[in-house]
């Protein structure tokens, strides 16, 4: 051991990698300007509106602008209006420390005001995915027992089953609905009369419920603690390489904790302006861009792959800075596409899970990310990682693959109500055990494989969708690919891709199968392809590879 120990750190220097303890930590150290406060009874709103301009500046800084309306809300009404609905929730709704507060709505420049109200009053929010079917809220608001329910007027039909007290986010058009709205609570309560709630970081502040593309869908208790924590560290990365004159684009949803994170919460610590999408359209995006000279993009891997592959030479994207990138694997081959289209566009990805408030690596300077394309960067501040064998629970070095577990102060508490999937994914020592697949390098960068309930198993090897996605789409006539598994009797399971193809082509299965043959060892094989109108994804824009395995299956039952 010591002689491997002494091996390790000649070749790895900079790796990070503490080969006695099988541990990765972060290469950064915090200034004092970045230290995570330790104040016990600071929690996530106050923390939050602490960072906000100073009131001189707040008057007339904008901090939201809505796409739609083009309405403009400045640093000083986020304020009171956070404070006035807050009153309301508290004196008006009965809203009280420890309440769940249940939130159902697509983007919009309220959302961050109820956010914000809603943790200053000390109740627990639990967001929810607009586009869920009834039955799929209805599990929710009862899982997260929720006292009180904050709705899109064009969402309350999926409430019918429930009976808890329910409001609406605007009155907008709904005249028939008799039911008080947020506007009406913002507009009628005295900002003065807030209650400070009595709470400590160790306080739950969120139930987040993850996405659940390759199981069910659980409930991801989050603390002040870890919210804070998680917002010291966004406000560093901003910060390297950001001003507050910088304007941000939110289409990525704010129920998700990446869009919860950045727009929902993060961004206005550091004072920058969020134009405000709804939802995602490609083509209101661009413009968008143009309309508010968006110098900032965070965006997911699908919104990449649209850039390099529909927008046209005529799209004015001038003003753009930085593209940032999680949620999903970003291959290098993608990466080096991006940055050969738009080389004055920094490009960078990080990683973080619903499990880990968002936070685990991160690129801090663009001449790394480029250097590193289809890394997700190196660990943040505070953070120590670990990449262990599956089969012998080893720590192991740069290069070597196994599943990625992290330790940071933004580790979730556990899963609401599921004492065994808590104990099955964070471990007694606080380890949290991703379920990803990756591998760290010599400087200590993270690379990401894929997830590991998704490999596909093909006579005993490992074969990673992930890889076998970014050669397809490397195709000049595929617009978008995934790839899953389909059992076999000989080999156990074979890849099986679903292509989309470029208009107008002709590409046919024996061309997909024998361009990626031509560049992968044997068992790594296409062996069956589907064509496809678009690769069904969800709001972070992960593959739901459930839904194409379920596909793939009534088509063999066709065929039988």
């Amino acid at each position: 051991m010591e002689e491997e120990t002494r091996e390790l750190r000649r070749h790895f220097p900079k790796s990070g990698f503490d080969s006695a303890a099988g541990v990765y930590h972060s290469l950064v150290q915090l200034g004092d300007e970045y230290k995570i406060p330790t104040r016990n009874d600071l929690d996530t709103a106050t923390f939050v509106l602490s960072q906000f301009p100073h009131p001189d500046l707040a008057e007339s800084r904008v901090a939201l602008i809505d796409t739609a309306t083009n309405q403009q809300v400045t640093y000083g009404e986020l304020r009171r209006s956070i404070r006035a609905l807050a009153s309301g929730l508290y004196h008006a709704l009965g809203v009280r420390k420890g309440d769940v507060v249940f939130l159902l709505s697509p983007n919009s420049v309220l959302f961050p005001t109820i956010c914000l109200a809603i943790f200053s009053v000390g109740a627990i929010l639990s967001p929810a995915n607009p586009i869920n079917t009834e039955s799929e809220i209805v599990k929710q608001v009862r899982d997260s027992g929720a006292k009180l329910i904050i709705s899109a007027p064009e969402e309350l039909h999926k409430l019918k089953q429930v009976n808890v007290l329910t409001i609406i986010t605007s009155q907008g058009n709904q005249s028939k609905n008799d039911s008080v709205s947020v506007e009406e609570l913002i507009n009628c309560c005295d900002p003065a009369e807030l209650m400070k709630a009595d709470l400590t970081q160790w306080d739950t502040a969120a139930i987040l419920y993850s996405s659940g593309t390759t199981g069910t869908s659980k409930g991801v208790i989050l603390t002040h603690s870890n919210f804070i924590s998680m917002l010291v560290l966004l406000r560093w990365c901003c910060n390297v390489s950001q001003s507050q004159n910088d304007v941000f684009l939110c289409f990525l949803p704010m129920f998700h904790i990446y869009g919860l994170a950045f727009f929902g919460l993060g961004l206005f610590c550091i004072g920058v302006t969020v134009v405000v999408m709804q939802k995602f359209d490609f083509q209101a995006m661009l413009d968008a861009i143009k309309v508010h000279k968006v110098n900032n993009l965070p965006a997911v891997p699908p919104v990449v792959l649209g850039l390099v592959k529909h927008c046209k030479p005529g799209s004015d994207l001038s003003s753009l800075k930085r593209v940032g990138t999680g949620a999903a694997p970003l291959s290098k081959e993608l990466s080096d596409e991006f940055r050969k289209k738009f080389p004055w566009v920094e490009l960078r990805q990080g990683y973080g899970l619903t499990e880990s408030c968002g936070a685990t690596s991160f690129f801090a300077g663009d001449e790394d990310a480029k250097a590193r394309a289809g890394s997700c960067g190196a660990l943040l501040p505070s953070f120590c990682g670990k990449i262990v064998d599956v089969e012998t629970g080893e720590g192991l070095g740069p290069f070597r693959r196994g599943e990625i577990w992290i330790k940071s102060p933004t580790i979730m508490q556990g899963y609401l109500g599921n004492t065994e999937a808590t104990r099955q994914t964070i471990r007694e020592d606080g380890w949290l055990r991703t379920g990803d697949l990756g591998y760290f390098d010599e400087d200590g960068f993270l690379y990401v494989v894929d997830r590991i309930k998704e490999l596909i198993k093909h006579n005993g090897y490992q074969v990673a969708p992930a890889e076998l996605e970014a050669l397809l789409l490397s195709h000049p006539n595929i617009l978008d690919a995934a790839v899953i598994p389909v059992e076999d009797e000989e080999a156990g399971q074979i890849p099986m891709a679903y292509v989309v193809r470029a208009a107008g082509s002709q590409l046919t299965e024996d061309q997909v199968i024998q361009f990626v043959a031509a560049q992968v060892a044997p068992y790594k094989k296409v062996r069956r392809v589907a064509f496809i109108s678009a690769i069904p994804k969800s709001a972070a824009g992960k593959v739901l590879r459930k839904q194409l395995v379920s596909l793939s299956q009534q088509h063999v039952a066709a065929k039988l």
